[in-house]
């Protein structure tokens, strides 16, 4: 089985349970910090989504931009996406099936950490983004609480029959994470989400939840940024 059909076979399997609590708690308190940060850039524009899943975060795109589209691998999580009426297409974020300079705005959120060729998708992510355009990139983090609470409870199931073991993860910091930083683009700023969290179920607990959610508002904008879980990098196409 060649990679793409693996990783493909992981979504497909993932995507009947991939949106089950995410509309609450700690899945739904990312999604708002991640939203905060990509929506401004997206009024009015033409925005690609790399790696759209099931289409949470396209679809509240989709209500601000001119122009929401997404691709992804999985046939199963693109089947969820156009269900909500969204624009997704098949395609691979290494090959991305669209021409140079065709988007004002190009993001992906949990998915380059997933994808071994980084350097290949960074460029397609570039070669699609107008000049002058955004690029919004989410990389996982390993100086941080998610980190250590992921090596300490080990791989999450997905589905009956699959784990996280089965697709490649790669852990950046900081320093790793802006020197992948493509050729053609400069830095306008970096966010931290999921700072102050040691584990995702402490969004069970009434008030802790509450506390918990201030403070990554506060802190994703803070020095202590450089410790979110998910570290975020603003770029501009030159």
């Amino acid at each position: 089985m060649s990679d793409d059909a693996r990783v493909r076979a992981y979504y497909d399997d993932f995507a009947a349970r991939y949106e089950r609590g995410r509309d609450v708690g700690y899945h739904a308190l990312l999604d708002a910090l991640e939203l905060s940060i990509l929506l401004p850039h997206c009024e009015g524009r033409e925005v690609l989504e790399l790696g759209c899943g099931t289409g949470l975060l396209l679809e509240e795109v989709a209500r601000v931009a001119s122009r929401a589209v997404g691709v992804d691998l999985s046939p199963g999580m693109l089947e969820k996406a156009r269900a909500k009426g969204l624009d997704v297409v098949e395609g691979s974020v290494t090959s991305l099936p669209f021409p140079d300079a065709s988007f004002d705005v190009v993001y992906s959120f949990k998915v380059l950490a997933h994808v071994e060729a980084i350097d290949r998708a960074l460029a397609e992510a570039v070669r699609v983004t107008r000049p002058g355009g955004t690029i919004v990139l989410e990389l996982y983090n390993r100086w941080s609480l998610r980190y250590l609470a992921k090596r300490l409870a080990g791989p999450g199931k997905v589905s009956a029959s699959r784990d996280e073991s089965e697709v490649f993860t790669r852990w950046d910091t900081p320093r790793t994470a802006l020197a992948r930083i493509p050729q053609g683009t400069s830095v306008v700023e970096t966010y931290g989400v999921r700072v102050a969290t040691p584990a995702a179920f402490f969004h069970r607990i009434p008030l802790v939840r509450e506390a918990l959610a201030a403070a990554e508002r506060k802190l994703m904008r803070s020095p202590l940024r450089r410790f979110g879980g998910f570290y975020v990098l603003v770029l501009k196409r030159l």
